[in-house]
């Protein structure tokens, strides 16, 4: 009974698992050169503190240097230190001028907060925005008010610059590669096809194919469609994509495909990856149904394709949409921002919190006060999970961090030693991110002591006001940020299953009734499996908050694999009337649609879910039979009151 007693909540035990990723090496090369570097020119010519700085916008650029295509590591680094040197000349500007510093910064963080829902490189702006101005608001910065902002953007440049040095000779390299690992996928889930690993399977295809066509699709938008090379990507991307729509129906009939299949998507994988146009030798077993002549015609078209070496780009379809131009997409931007609600309210919780925490270290004396605001920071990003599971992680990563800084500062003589230190304490941040927030907190946590006690020679003394600097700017996020929020309280798991389950009736309707052409119907399948990616992953960070929110979003998981199934019926149904089997009749189509979006009004209304009886009848033999068993199973798990 003891035993049962002392067993960990499963909440807990999702927060603290470590994420199983490969070390990539060449970031991990980069982190120690770009760290290492600034810091021993700036002790070779007598300016340390000047180093440190550098160093701490290199900081930045490690944190952002996460993209593998090379046009998006301008983006993912160059960008954001633009907003952070913007950031930190702004809180110089008003450093030791007591409460004016307090708005400015809690206005800085209302701005940071509405920029960092609009994507991943508005995220990690605003991110640097605010954390650089709290560092500018609180440190003293050496030399002329330029001088600090030049010195922490050159660092993250530096960063850019050996990130960016095999670009020459691998241009474009990591672009095949995504489409190649695209193909990879799509191998494994024909192998799992009519065996228990499909779901899973499936679920890795779609997160691949989401990988490659931003990879691809964001270069393609400054091409306009110029470069032979990326409109052979596309192509092949697009050629895949029947085989992906196929699988559905192959998986529906029960029995595995044979092993030629799977083994045909992985040569083709392999020419992809080599730039091979010629011959593929596909050796594929003769079809004898409606679902392998699907299978078998799309691979053959697949192949067709792979081996082609010139492609048309008139002919090419974007099956996501052609993104906009820059400055479309910008204005765009910045009107959602401006209008949404979301960003607004997250804008005023961030401000809220860093309001609070400054003014509170500016009536309670604290030591070097802007870790408190720091932690904030990192804690309350909405796009990086859980608020508590966040506070949870960063106060036990502090831990861990103090006590590898604790060895670091009381054995490391200062001056030329802290090079090495740094050599070896700076790659462990891209080695240890991959695998969770508390792990990147331990190994950036030693790193910032470092170049904070180059900057103010505390030593050891740093330590104990860190830590409860960490746990001060916890305890705010928690409660100013968490807790006083009802939205905290609520997953939103619901409210997007429901907007999926409305996008899956017209799906169905798309895929059955006339009207509609075939890129609309493909980009509205391709959006719609994105969603519900989105929306595993979402259910994902649900599972790591405490009870009941917890406990309510584990509920919903039933349901989340039911719309993929009913999704994958929809698009198996499809596969099976373009290849000769009888179409559905549109009063077949609009009693599914209807029922799909019934489930919809009901998912958006009910709180919790129970089973109730659905009558959800059809013509015997028909393609939309499979259909729906899956929206009867749907509508068995959950029904509006």
């Amino acid at each position: 009974m003891s035993r049962i007693g002392l067993t960990p909540p499963d909440w807990l035990v999702r927060n603290l698992r470590s994420q199983p990723s490969p070390v990539n090496r060449p970031a991990v090369a980069r982190a120690a050169i770009a760290m290492t570097l600034p810091l021993a020119v700036g002790l070779a010519v007598d300016r340390p503190l000047y180093g440190a700085l550098a160093s701490m916008g290199a900081l930045s650029g490690v944190i952002g240097d996460t993209a593998d295509a090379y046009r998006m590591r301008i983006l993912n680094i160059a960008v954001p230190q633009l907003f952070g040197a913007v950031g930190v000349t702004l809180g110089a500007l008003v450093y030791g001028h007591g409460w004016t510093a307090v708005l400015a910064v809690t206005g800085v963080a209302l701005v940071s907060g509405m920029i960092s829902t609009i994507g991943a490189v508005a995220s990690v702006s605003g991110l640097l925005l605010l954390l650089n101005s709290v560092v500018g608001a609180g440190l003293p910065m050496p030399g002329d008010w330029w001088t600090a902002p030049l010195l922490m953007t050159g660092g993250g440049l530096l960063v850019l610059l050996l990130a960016l040095l095999a670009w020459p000779l691998r241009s474009g390299v990591p672009e095949r590669t995504a489409v190649a690992d695209t193909y990879r996928a799509v191998a494994g889930l024909m192998a799992a096809c009519g065996r228990t690993e499909y779901d899973e399977a499936r679920h890795a295809v779609t997160q691949s194919l989401n990988q490659s066509y931003d990879l691809v699709l964001a270069r393609r938008a400054r091409h306009h469609g110029r470069s032979p090379e990326l409109t052979r990507l596309l192509a092949q991307l697009n050629a895949i994509t029947p085989v992906v729509e196929a699988a559905p129906a192959a998986h529906l009939s029960g029995r595995p495909l044979a092993p030629e299949i799977p083994e045909a998507v992985r040569r083709l994988a392999q020419a992809v990856e080599t730039g091979y146009t010629g011959p593929t030798g596909l050796r594929l077993p003769v079809p004898v149904s409606e679902t392998a002549r699907a299978v078998d015609h799309a691979l053959r078209h697949a192949a067709e394709v792979v081996a082609a070496p010139d492609v048309d780009p008139s002919g090419i379809d974007d099956r996501l949409g052609r993104p906009a131009a820059l400055g479309v997409r910008a204005a765009r931007a910045a009107r959602n921002v401006a209008l949404s609600g979301v960003s607004w309210r997250y804008g005023l919780r961030l401000a809220l919190c860093i309001g609070l925490a400054q003014a509170l270290v500016s009536i309670v004396p604290v030591p070097r006060s802007y870790w408190v605001a720091l932690t904030i920071t990192f804690v309350l990003k909405p796009d990086f999970g859980s608020v508590f599971s966040r506070a949870l992680l960063r106060a036990l990563g502090t831990v861990a961090g103090l006590v590898v800084a604790a060895a670091v500062l009381s054995q490391v003589p200062r001056g030329w030693w802290d090079v090495p230190a740094m050599l070896l304490l700076a790659p462990l941040i891209p080695a240890l991110t991959p695998r969770g927030y508390g792990y990147q907190t331990a190994a950036i946590t030693p790193v910032i002591l470092l170049l904070s006690d180059i900057l103010n020679h505390q030593g050891t003394a740093l330590l104990m006001p860190r830590l409860l600097d960490s746990l001060m700017g916890c305890a705010i996020a928690l409660v100013a940020g968490y807790l006083l929020w009802p939205e905290s309280w609520h997953t939103r798991v619901g409210d997007r299953l429901a907007d999926a389950v409305g996008d899956t009736a017209a799906y169905v309707e798309s895929a059955f009734l006339a009207g509609t052409e075939p890129s609309a119907r493909a980009r509205m399948r391709r959006r719609l499996y994105r969603d519900l990616s989105a929306i595993r992953t979402e259910f994902q960070r649900a599972l790591t908050e405490p009870p009941p929110t917890g406990r309510r979003a584990a509920a919903w998981w039933p349901l989340v694999v039911a719309v993929e199934r009913i999704v994958d019926a929809t698009t198996a149904a499809r596969v099976r009337v373009r290849h000769g089997a009888q179409p559905p009749s549109p009063a077949e189509v609009d009693q599914v649609a209807l029922q799909l979006r019934e489930l919809a009004e009901g998912l958006r209304e009910a709180e919790t879910l129970y089973e109730v009886r659905t009558d959800l009848t059809g013509p015997a033999g028909s393609v939309l039979e499979p259909v729906r068993q899956e929206v009867a199973a749907a509508r068995a798990v959950t029904s509006p009151r």
